[in-house]
């Protein structure tokens, strides 16, 4: 199963009366990135999510219940990011609040950040001002340096909507490591097979005060995941979160036109293996050199 509440930014609605009402359309809007200077020079409009983390959306993202926030996962992820990073420095695109990067710099390592959301980059400032931010999109923005480790968690690759854009990460990414550095990818495993035949949704929470299920779009890759949540009035949320499905076959693709070698994929964090049951997976490619 995709695990959700990746980094997206859905827009909100709230549907009264315990549930009914129209939610057609609510999904968000997009727009255009400027040039990077660089490989790509633009991101087009339609590939990247809309009012990307606002300040009320960004206030409330720490939440020290969400299981992504448990000590014992960070230690398992930051110990896997501090070996790969060989003491070097590491660059974590869409570095949001600082969840991963600050208990990696704990860690010893010097850690920099591009985070697309000024809000989510003022709440990391608000905890840290000693790991360097540089507002901008995953798929263009360069940050000052070379570095041994760059990394992408918690599926946040789905919020580039098109394979060219995905594609335009991965060269970035190579943009900013230094010869044998290592670019790291946490991302779900897309749940086709749980597709029943002629349908186009998978239920993943059916209880009274969360109903979610995803859609798919099998031309696209383009995918959404709905979430009904119950207030304490007794009304339901609406929160679509929108993002572009890939399989690890396509990644090795994308990572190899950025000019990577493929070095290890793990199904979590502590190196289990990656098997064809496996929902998602820690991915590791690498620079000659």
């Amino acid at each position: 199963m995709w695990p959700r509440g990746a980094r997206c930014a859905p827009e909100v609605r709230d549907v009264v009366r315990s549930g009914a009402g129209d939610v057609a359309g609510a999904v968000g809007r997009t727009f255009s990135f400027g040039a990077d200077g660089g490989r790509v020079s633009r991101v087009h409009h339609d590939e990247v999510p809309s009012d990307l983390w606002t300040e009320r959306q960004a206030e409330g993202y720490d939440d020290p219940g969400d299981p992504r926030f448990s000590p014992q996962l960070l230690e398992r992820t930051t110990r896997f990011l501090a070996e790969l990073a060989e003491g070097g420095r590491a660059l974590e695109f869409a570095i949001g609040t600082g969840r991963v990067a600050i208990p990696l710099q704990q860690r010893g390592l010097e850690v920099s950040g591009i985070e697309y959301s000024p809000a989510m980059a003022d709440r990391l400032r608000r905890k840290t001002t000693e790991i360097p931010v540089v507002i901008g999109d995953m798929a263009t923005t360069r940050a000052d340096g070379e570095f041994s480790l760059v990394y992408l968690v918690f599926n946040t690759i789905g919020n580039l909507y098109t394979q060219e854009a995905q594609v335009a990460c991965f060269r970035n990414a190579a943009r900013h490591l230094r010869p044998g550095g290592r670019f790291v990818v946490e991302v779900g495993v897309p749940a086709l097979r749980r597709l029943p035949p002629g349908q186009d949704a998978v239920p993943f929470a059916v209880t009274e005060q969360h109903l979610g299920f995803d859609t798919y779009d099998l031309v696209t890759q383009r995918a959404v995941s709905h979430h009904y949540s119950r207030q304490e009035d007794g009304s339901y949320r609406y929160s679509p979160h929108n993002f572009r499905y890939v399989w690890p076959s396509e990644l090795d693709l994308m990572a190899q036109l950025a000019g990577f070698a493929p070095e290890a994929r793990y199904a979590d964090w502590d190196r289990a293996p990656f098997t064809a049951d496996s929902d998602s997976h820690v991915s590791v490619w690498r620079l000659p050199g």
